[in-house]
Parts: C-alpha cells; sequence; structure tokens
C-alpha cells in the first residue's frame, strides 16, 4: 500500500522549511554546480579552447564560486554533525554559523574575483 502524495504545486513551493531546507537546496545546487566546473575543467586540459574561454569568465568563476563555497562549508557542517551526534541538537545553530562563515569567505572571495576582472 502507497502513501497518497497529492500535493499542488502552489503548497509545494509555499513550504515554509526555513534555513534546513534552503541549506538543502543549496547543497543540491552546489553538488551541481560543482559536476559541471569539473566537466568543463577536464574538458579544458583537453585543450578545447571554448572550454579554457569559460573557465576565464568572470561570471562562470562567480556562479562556481558562489554555489562550490557553499557546497563545500555545508558538506563541512554535514560532516561535524555526522561525527558528534550530541551536536545535532543544536543544528539550527550550526546553520547559523554555516551562513555566518559563507558570507565572510565568499564575500572575500567574490571581491578578489570582481577586482581581477574589473581591472584590481
Amino acid at each position: 500500500m502507497g502513501l497518497n502524495r497529492n500535493v499542488s504545486l502552489s503548497a509545494g513551493l509555499g513550504y515554509k522549511g526555513g534555513g534546513p531546507y534552503l541549506t538543502y537546496i543549496l547543497h543540491r545546487i552546489g553538488g551541481s554546480a560543482l559536476f559541471i566546473f569539473f566537466t568543463v575543467y577536464i574538458l579544458s586540459l583537453l585543450g578545447l579552447e571554448s572550454m579554457q574561454a569559460l573557465m576565464g569568465n568572470w561570471i562562470f568563476q562567480t556562479f562556481m564560486l558562489t554555489f562550490g563555497l557553499f557546497h563545500a562549508i555545508n558538506g563541512l557542517r554535514i560532516s561535524i554533525l555526522d561525527l558528534s551526534p550530541k551536536l545535532i541538537e543544536h543544528y539550527r545553530t550550526a546553520i547559523t554559523i554555516e551562513w555566518m562563515v559563507y558570507v565572510l569567505v565568499a564575500g572575500f572571495a567574490l571581491f578578489v574575483v570582481f577586482r581581477n576582472a574589473f581591472g584590481g
């Protein structure tokens, strides 16, 4: 006997999962972005000039940096909580700390990318 999950699109989009849901979605987007990055990187190593040009594009770098850094920092938070089961009750605090670290690290990294992109 299966579950009947008849959920409308408006109900699905209106889900108010808060921080944990947002980190879940952004972690999945970050994993996809890293897959795209590594594919482009391997193709650029093979000598495809269009991929080398894409790797040098500041918009591509910004996109990959934003989501790749989030994926890495969120993965670190998940690993810490998995290795220390007593900390799982503080997962919302861990998400807040993760966001603070992410904003600081990504802010600095994006500053460097933009400075280089716009002749700094």
